[in-house]
Parts: structure tokens; C-alpha cells; sequence
């Protein structure tokens, strides 16, 4: 399985980033007011906003390049979270097209999504 590129400078992302934690929660409502409540799946399910700026032509390619194998949403790899280390096993990316952009020499920018596959 593959993984997700790392910058020259051996990080994922770059700072301004995003990182969110989500629960799904099925909340059944009762006629006479009373709820009951029961989760969808077993734990969290993350996703990170992978903001990419000040990029040179190489790593823009590489990030290209991974998008490309990947297939956009349809492909499945290994993404290591930054603020924590901990390496999630399954996630793809939420998005079937990319869009680069190069502002001048050495710097070029993108926006990935990353979300964790769970079921």
C-alpha cells in the first residue's frame, strides 16, 4: 500500500493546517419526546485539510503524481498524522480533481482533503 508524499523537508502539511475528529451518532426521536441515541461506527473518524503553499516544481510533481496513482477518491493509502504520529492505515483523498497553482518560480500551492476510511 502506498503512502502519502512528504515534502523535501520530510513533513506532510504545512502550517496553517486542519485537523478534525468526527463522531456519527443515529439519534432516534420517540413520540412522547425521548430520544435514543447509538453509534454508527466504532471510534472517530479523522480528516485533515492538507494546505500546501511555497511548493517547488518537484514536489508539486510528486503530489501530482500521488493524486494520479490514487485515482482521486478511489484509492486507498496510509497517511501519518502529523500532530500525533500515529499512522492511519486506510484513508483516501475526498476530492476527484486537483488543482495546482504556480505563482512563480519555487512556489507553487494545492489543497488536498484526507479523510480516514472507517465503516
Amino acid at each position: 500500500m502506498s503512502e502519502f508524499p512528504r515534502l523535501k523537508t520530510g513533513a506532510v502539511l504545512q502550517y496553517p493546517a486542519e485537523r478534525q475528529v468526527g463522531y456519527a451518532t443515529q439519534v432516534f426521536r420517540f413520540i412522547d419526546g425521548s430520544e435514543q441515541r447509538c453509534r454508527e461506527r466504532g471510534g472517530p473518524r479523522h480528516r485533515w485539510i492538507i494546505r500546501l503553499d511555497q511548493l517547488d516544481e518537484s514536489e508539486l510533481a510528486s503530489i501530482e503524481e500521488f493524486f494520479a496513482a490514487q485515482q482521486g477518491r478511489s484509492g486507498e493509502f496510509a497517511f501519518t498524522d502529523p500532530w500525533d504520529g500515529q499512522q492511519y492505515p486506510s484513508c483516501s483523498i475526498e476530492q476527484d480533481e486537483l488543482t495546482l497553482s504556480f505563482l512563480e518560480a519555487n512556489r507553487g500551492q494545492t489543497v488536498l482533503v484526507i479523510r480516514e476510511n472507517r465503516g
